[in-house]
């Protein structure tokens, strides 16, 4: 009986992996758009029926200044300050949730090292507060950076720049950020001199916001220039290499993508299976 239940769980677990693949692959925008309301759904429903009170309060505050953000971003009118509050706001929890991975790391990591015994600890507490910064930080960041990715395409759409045809729908004036369409703050040369901001300027020659072109191709997922739609060498851009969307961090968040979303409906699929078979 076990070994019928472990190969309805291996058989479930493949043919659900390739069905996801091939989803993603041929309707990624469905794909996405469902995945982003599993992963908003799935874990409240989780935290509720377990009473964890905690990330509940969380997410309701995320959600609330989110959706603030969100609906301003969605405006048929966009307001001039608009795309740097909504770059500024994603921005800031994507350096939250890095800052809280890391520090969930290295408590998961100083307690199999035993340096909890160092400071009178048990390590059930230490490893307990590892792992809920690892998941706290981990979570918002992939739900932050998937609505973000949401207001990048609306914002792009109506500042009038950046165009899916290929062919910007205005034309850039000098010292005008072609993310927000305002005025860039600094020059060039005098980013030493920058109070707020510095301006960056890509490959193409084109200058930004610094707010604005990392909210663009780190929040947003964008690895075009928002003008001219020429291929952006990010390493040479940001020179930190958790700021580079590589192929691995990619990799990452669709791991755990599939773990927060669709990992719960295969295993609730399974147990399905397994009662209608009466296997216990």
């Amino acid at each position: 009986m076990h070994a019928e239940m472990v190969l309805i769980l291996i058989a479930a677990i493949f043919v659900a992996q390739v069905a996801l693949v091939q989803w993603k692959k041929l309707h990624f925008r469905s794909y996405q758009l469902l995945t982003l309301i599993a992963m908003m759904v799935i874990p409240v429903g989780i935290c509720v029926s377990h009473h964890w009170w905690r990330f509940i309060i969380c997410w309701c505050v995320f959600n609330m200044a989110t959706g603030f953000v969100m609906f301003k971003a969605t405006r048929p009118l966009l307001a001039g300050s608009t795309p740097r509050l909504v770059y500024k706001w994603f921005y800031l929890i994507y350096k939250i949730s890095y800052g809280l991975g890391i520090v969930g790391y290295l408590a998961i990591m100083l307690t199999l090292l035993g340096v909890n015994a160092l400071f009178l600890a048990k390590p059930n507490t230490w490893m307990d507060f590892g792992i809920l910064c690892l998941y706290y930080g981990l979570y918002y960041g992939v739900v932050g950076r998937d609505l973000a990715e949401i207001c990048t395409d609306k914002i792009a759409a109506k500042v009038g720049y950046y165009s899916h045809s290929g062919l910007p729908a205005r034309g850039l004036e000098p010292g005008i950020c072609s993310v927000c369409g305002n005025h860039l703050l600094v020059t060039l040369g005098d980013n030493d001199s920058a109070v707020i901001e510095k301006t960056y300027q890509l490959n193409c020659g084109h200058v930004f916001h610094e707010f604005c072109i990392r909210g663009w191709c780190i929040i947003g997922k964008k690895q075009i220039c928002p003008y001219c739609r020429e291929k952006v060498d990010l390493k040479r851009v940001f020179k930190n290499p958790w700021e580079r969307p590589h192929v691995l961090y990619g990799q990452l968040l669709d791991w755990i993508r599939y773990m927060v979303a669709w990992q719960p409906l295969i295993i609730s699929a399974v147990q399905g299976i397994n009662y209608l078979l009466g296997l216990e």
